[in-house]
């Protein structure tokens, strides 16, 4: 059974920082892609950013371009969202997902945490 559990989550205001934590309790976590998605009340979950499984790529939705960096730890079966300059509309619960490949649609990955909430205010 893999388990993802996110942290880091919280109120902010506009231009602030946040890191969100994703620990993975699963022995081939190194061998796994790693994403983050978001969703905000009424709306569709939506890809924020991924990592491979090694670490040396790494995707971010364009709308988070420059702003959200994404890294992992495989020594900690950790990942992490670092999110700055946040907005208002980044407002939302954020989600770790592990699967076999980067993909950005939410439906291929194939665990999920149980998300912590983000709230920016204004």
């Amino acid at each position: 059974q893999v388990q993802l559990v996110e942290s880091g989550g919280g109120l902010v205001q506009a231009g602030g920082s946040l890191r969100l934590t994703c620990a993975v309790s699963e022995r081939t976590f190194s061998s796994r892609a790693m994403g983050w998605f978001r969703q905000a009340p009424g709306k569709e979950r939506e890809f924020v950013g991924a990592i491979r499984w090694s670490g040396d790529t790494t995707y971010v939705a364009d709308f988070v371009k420059g702003r959200f960096t994404i890294s992992r730890d495989n020594a900690k079966n950790t990942v992490y969202l670092q999110m700055n300059s946040l907005k208002p509309e980044d407002t939302a619960v954020y989600y770790c997902a592990a699967g076999n490949v980067v993909v950005f649609a939410a439906a291929p990955w194939g665990y999920w945490g149980q998300g912590t909430q983000v709230t920016v205010s204004s």
